[in-house]
């Protein structure tokens, strides 16, 4: 019933495209950072306009069931250059930088000739925008950066504020290196975009652009009865529906009073950063077909982690509820077919092997993440069917305990285990997907539902063994617990 994926077979299937073509391919890889799948019109989006990057589904792949395995924007983006899990990598959580021998396959590139770069956010590491190993060339700055006037790292040598909405000043960075770039060398470049994190700042073009869509909060945002305790004591912190509400009303006192007016503005600002995204993703595209390398680009499109937008009460991410560990992901190249859309789940481990695959480059050994390559053209009856999810409690931002998780096809069983190896403390979630896809009703303690409860709770206890996350060996954190008061840090 529940079939896992390999690493044997991951090997087979990279085995499987491993053949270079006589001219490897360039790769435009665009990463943005809490990107919901559904706030794209590829993805069904009935608001948010978004025709470039719905060119590129339309004239590539989709994957309709693409997750995050830690929703948390660190761990994901170590996990999307190097094929791991956080517990692999090390980076479990958005204070640590990526090891900096680890291999990754932007560094597998380019010691296959391409020249590398990457630009924009690159958040690991909070206080270190310092040029990153692997890259011929790297502009970035430190944290969370600002959506007007960021101080750049440009090239390791000088650091200066740059005038300007951040995502047309990261385009304009990146447009200007691809100019650059000599004809014939193969080349990767890394375009890391700040939207849509919080707070949301549109450019102003755009600011209006939502105003007059109703946004009701969604079914779930308030039926909590069957959820454990941590979600409802959650409510009122920076990670619950009500937190980022009054600290938007201090940016905006001349909002109205009642929640879900605010409610309405803030996801309206989350859209209109996206039509931002869209127009910049336009401009490179235009570029490469100006120049003619369009056709020979994998342009890979995805985000780093979902988001809540008061699903279960909540906002941010972390939780292994749907919209939060849902990313979009679309490609678009040689190698791939033209308007598939592929429903097997795949993971932010995959885009490593998946690219070095596609490029016809050595895969890098040792990781949990598979070509999809296979999956996306002839697919891949061997693909998985459950993976685990993983997130540990974090003391700077305490209102979200450790969690780990199962995913299959049908099911999702998450635990809350403690971090001292003593019984979970909160009630675990079990949500029937296909007759409950908005997770309302926690199956959990239904007797109906023991014997699936039982048989996923052994699978999970396997997946963490088989991950070295069994019992004595997982390197969990204590949580201390939920704290109701708002503290001075930032969303992050």
């Amino acid at each position: 019933m529940f079939r896992p994926l390999s690493w044997i077979a991951c090997l087979a299937v990279a085995a499987w495209g491993a053949a270079a073509t006589a001219a490897p391919p360039n790769v435009l890889f665009i990463l943005c950072d809490d990107l919901r799948p559904d706030a794209l019109g590829c993805y069904g989006s009935p608001h948010v306009k978004t025709p470039r990057i719905d060119s590129l589904a339309a004239d590539g792949v989709r994957f309709a069931n693409a997750f995050c395995t830690t929703s948390l924007c660190s761990p994901s983006r170590a996990s999307i250059l190097t094929g791991r899990y956080a517990h692999a990598h090390g980076v479990r959580n958005n204070f640590t930088e990526l090891p900096p021998g680890l291999p990754h396959w932007p560094a597998r590139l380019k010691q296959q000739g391409y020249a590398t770069a990457y630009i924009g956010k690159w958040h690991m590491g909070e206080d270190n925008d310092a040029p990153r190993p692997g890259f011929d060339w790297f502009v970035s700055h430190k944290g969370q950066g600002k959506y007007f006037d960021t101080e750049w790292n440009i090239g390791g040598e000088r650091r200066e504020v740059v005038p300007g909405y951040y995502t047309t000043v990261v385009t304009d960075f990146s447009l200007d290196w691809l100019k650059r770039q000599p004809a014939g060398k193969p080349w990767a470049l890394c375009l890391g975009h700040k939207a849509p994190h919080s707070f949301y700042f549109p450019e102003p073009k755009y600011a209006q652009a939502f105003d007059g869509v109703r946004v009701p909060y969604p079914d779930s945002a308030f039926r909590l009865d069957e959820k454990p305790d941590w979600i409802k004591q959650r409510l009122s912190t920076w990670h619950g529906i009500y937190g980022p509400l009054f600290e938007w009303r201090k940016k905006f006192p001349d909002s109205r009073p009642e929640a879900v007016a605010d409610f309405e503005r803030m996801v309206r600002a989350y859209w209109g950063t996206i039509l931002s995204v869209d127009e910049s993703t336009g401009r490179l595209v235009d570029f490469l077909q100006e120049t003619g390398q369009f056709e020979n680009t994998l342009v890979v499109f995805m985000g780093d982690n979902g988001l809540l937008e008061g699903e279960h009460g909540m906002v941010d991410k972390r939780t292994m509820h749907e919209p939060s560990i849902r990313v979009p992901l679309v490609a678009r190249g040689p190698g791939l077919p033209q308007g598939k859309v592929v429903t097997g789940q795949v993971l932010t481990e995959d885009i490593a092997p998946s690219i070095l695959d596609l490029c016809g480059a050595p895969a890098i050994e040792d990781i949990v993440g598979c070509s999809w390559r296979k999956l996306a053209t002839a697919g891949d009856p061997e693909w998985r069917t459950e993976w685990l999810y993983e997130y540990d409690y974090e003391k700077q931002f305490p209102y979200t305990p450790n969690i780990r998780g199962i995913r299959t096809d049908r099911w999702k069983f998450v635990r809350y285990p403690h971090g001292d190896g003593s019984p979970d403390r909160h009630l675990p979630e079990l949500d029937d997907l296909a007759n409950d896809p908005g997770e309302l009703m926690n199956l959990a303690a239904d007797p109906a539902h023991a014997a699936t409860r039982a048989e996923l709770e052994q699978r999970l206890a396997a997946l963490l063994e088989r991950h070295g996350l069994g019992p004595g060996h997982d390197p969990m954190p204590l949580d201390a617990g939920i704290k109701t008061e708002l503290p001075e840090a930032k969303i992050r």
